[in-house]
């Protein structure tokens, strides 16, 4: 049974109690889907469409990425390590092949220091493909060793069929999937991801510039890909950091890419202006109780292990309420510290956090009377539930009936 428990702390009640003024989802973007989180706090400060799915171009190569910057910091892979460019890889991909390219000679052997940035800074399609068929034997196998990855990270909405993003027909992403795993590069791998902010590349004698028009512009941007196919149109996965804070954005389905920078900067520095950051629970602070069954007590506190902030918009009047979410009743023995559920944040009708709840304290098995009182406690419980669930179910078919005479 999924159990939800409002928390209606003092915090939480404070914060929506103080907000006056314009909504943050009064602001405007030409781009069909987006999204925009604060890294620190996951607070989402917009989002549009950010579930609907659509075709990442370019933009895959984020999780081509992530595969190669795993197996580096694994020890499976070294800078040092040469890859050969396959005849596959220099057809498709390279220059001859209409799409982005580092211009990679067929059958050389390439360190994968000069592969990152030939993918990355270049977005070179030769890149990805080499990479691709030198780890797993082939493009198709990697493709599968992407939605491995992207299933252990929590991308719950994507599919991808390719290294390169060239279309395929499900080969799909949402925006609120690019921007979770833009943030889990950049937080894992801190010292790889900076290769995202260098601004150009020269490989086989050609300078190349990064594609990403962020990193143009004055306003702290350090990554990350860009994409574009005309089916899906121009899309971006940014990221940039003022005074400290780091924000994450993806927007796509632009039409030009004259729009894509303009969308991007214009989210971009509207967040930054635009919101406060406030803290709603401290570390170890009980954020609700959840009950437990069979266990020598019959609740257990539930504690997020960071500071639970929110950003909210300045002057702003929607309402915030946060709620603990956990699938229970919990089953002893339960152990300190064992992940529970979720705190979901809300603004609105903007889910602005989800932060995971873990459980504040050791609940050892009850006693035989114990389990037994509240297995039948339960018992009794589900009995009840399941007949209004049937009062419920022929209720709604009485109304069918009367809305829809025959």
């Amino acid at each position: 049974m999924r159990r939800t428990l409002l928390t209606l702390l003092a915090a939480a009640c404070a914060l929506g109690a103080s907000l006056a003024g314009a909504a943050a989802q009064g602001f405007q973007t030409a781009a069909p889907h987006a999204i925009l989180i604060d890294a620190d706090s996951g607070s989402v400060l917009f989002e549009k469409a950010a579930d609907e799915r659509f075709s990442p171009a370019s933009m895959a190569k984020l999780m081509t990425t992530d595969i190669v910057f795993e197996a580096l910091k694994s020890g499976r892979l070294s800078m040092d390590t040469e890859f050969t460019v396959t005849e596959d890889a220099w057809k498709r991909g390279g220059a001859g092949g209409g799409g982005s390219s580092m211009f990679a000679q067929v059958n050389s052997r390439i360190k994968m220091s000069d592969l990152l940035r030939g993918l990355i800074v270049q977005s070179g399609n030769d890149a990805a493909i080499t990479i691709a068929e030198n780890m797993a034997g082939s493009e198709e196998a990697f493709a599968g060793l992407m939605n491995q990855r992207a299933k252990e990270i929590g991308l719950t909405n994507s599919t991808f069929r390719n290294a390169t993003g060239y279309s395929a027909p499900d080969q799909k992403v949402t925006a609120r999937d690019m921007a979770k795993l833009a943030l889990h590069i950049i937080e894992t791998y801190p010292d790889y991801y900076k290769i995202f902010s260098e601004k150009e590349f020269t490989w086989n004698k050609i300078r190349q510039q990064n594609r990403n028009p962020l990193l143009a512009l004055d306003i702290g941007a350090d990554g990350l890909k860009t994409g574009y196919l005309e089916e899906s149109g121009y899309a971006l996965t940014g990221s940039a950091v003022q005074n400290g804070q780091r924000l994450v954005l993806v927007v796509s389905g632009l039409k030009t890419a004259r729009d894509r920078a303009a969308e991007a900067r214009k989210l971009m520095e509207w967040g930054f202006r635009a919101f406060e950051p406030r803290q709603i629970f401290t570390p170890g602070e009980t954020v609700a109780e959840a009950s437990v069954f069979g266990g020598q007590s019959g609740s257990v506190p539930l504690v997020a292990k960071k500071p639970v902030r929110v950003l909210l918009p300045r002057g702003s009047s929607d309402r915030v309420s946060a709620k603990a979410i956990y699938t229970g009743p919990l089953v002893a023995p339960v152990e300190e510290g064992q992940r529970v559920g979720i705190l979901r944040v809300q603004r609105g009708d903007t889910v602005a956090l989800d932060q995971p709840l873990y459980a504040g304290a050791a609940v050892e098995p009850g006693t035989l009377p114990q389990r037994a009182m509240d297995a039948a406690l339960e018992f009794g419980t589900g009995l009840v539930r399941k007949a209004l669930d049937r009062a419920g179910k022929g209720g709604d078919k009485a109304g069918d009936r009367a809305a829809n005479p025959s």
